[in-house]
């Protein structure tokens, strides 16, 4: 499964063993309280919404709301406690996820104050600490927390272990980056854009936004049938061929804005070669590594180079 975690599991130790949860964990033997209505006295968050896919688990029903229900739905264990910010702001965020999988996983919540029992059968380091047990048994964890889009990563990686199969929710954070790039508020999309790429330096679709938004700087203010006039009227002037490609982008005509730009790369040498060289990788980004004219492009780029 893919692994944005902070640390190295701790299963490859052997810290856990479920077994001793399955024959040791005693009948809670303190008065009964409604504990479905609310969290117990002391865990940070609370089920939104009252949400199915939110429970608290205890000594008593650890068997049941744990062990057995992930040898059908996968589920996620959050040790927590409050006083600890880290748990206070990270139990939310899980609880959100949980809403939003409608009942694909399951978040299972331990207070670790009031439950230490069951945070020394699963030798618990930190806190918070998150595992994910599926068919019984524990397939993965991590200490402390990890960003939103990660932590997003890891639930899909823990229902695919499971074999359930669900459509990923849309990041807002990038919804909203979107949403301001297509507004025209660039400044706005930028900086969230840029937020997320702070968290998750890989993300595609992030760098594609931000791509996105140094085009429609460029071509602001231009009048697009003038500048690719003005472009075929000077084929070597560099500033106009780049100015013509970014508009070719906006307009759909991205192989043609590609084919130009490894033209003027041929024509070109020094620093007028490698300025059209990285406006070009630029462009990629946007349609991103998978698109087959991006690849094409790449390939007659280095013909060029080369």
């Amino acid at each position: 499964m893919s692994d944005p975690r902070i640390t190295s599991s701790i299963f490859t130790r052997g810290a856990v063993d479920l077994s001793a949860l399955r024959s040791t964990a005693p009948a809670d033997t303190r008065p009964a309280t409604p504990a479905q209505s609310g969290p117990p006295t002391g865990l940070p968050g609370s089920p939104v919404g009252g949400s199915a896919a939110v429970i608290d688990v205890t000594e008593a029903n650890i068997q049941t709301e744990v062990l057995e229900r992930s040898l059908t739905t996968p589920v996620v264990v959050f040790f927590g406690a409050a006083g600890y910010p880290e748990s206070d702001e990270f139990a939310p965020v899980l609880e959100r996820l949980a809403a939003e999988g409608g009942g694909a996983w399951l978040l299972a919540r331990v207070d670790v104050q009031q439950h230490p029992r069951i945070a020394q059968m699963f030798q618990l380091q930190a806190v918070p600490t998150v595992y994910a047990i599926v068919g019984g048994r524990p397939v993965d964890a991590f200490p402390g927390v990890i960003p939103e889009s990660q932590l997003r990563q890891w639930i899909q990686a823990v229902l695919k272990a499971g074999g359930v199969s669900v459509a990923e929710p849309e990041d807002p954070r990038l919804v909203e980056a979107d949403d301001a790039l297509m507004t025209g508020d660039l400044d706005a999309a930028e900086a969230a854009y840029k937020k997320i790429l702070a968290e998750s330096p890989a993300d595609v679709a992030a760098e594609a936004g931000l791509a996105q938004v140094g085009v429609a700087r460029r071509v602001a203010g231009a009048d697009p049938r003038a500048a690719l006039a003005a472009a075929e009227q000077a084929p070597d002037d560099v500033e106009a061929q780049l100015l013509a490609a970014d508009i070719e982008v906006l307009s759909g005509l991205a192989e043609q804005a590609y084919r130009r730009l490894v033209d003027l790369v041929r024509r070109t040498a020094g620093d007028d070669r490698e300025k059209t060289r990285q406006h070009l990788v630029s462009l990629f980004t946007i349609a991103g590594p998978e698109d087959p004219a991006v690849a094409s492009a790449r390939r007659a780029l280095a013909s060029a180079l080369f």
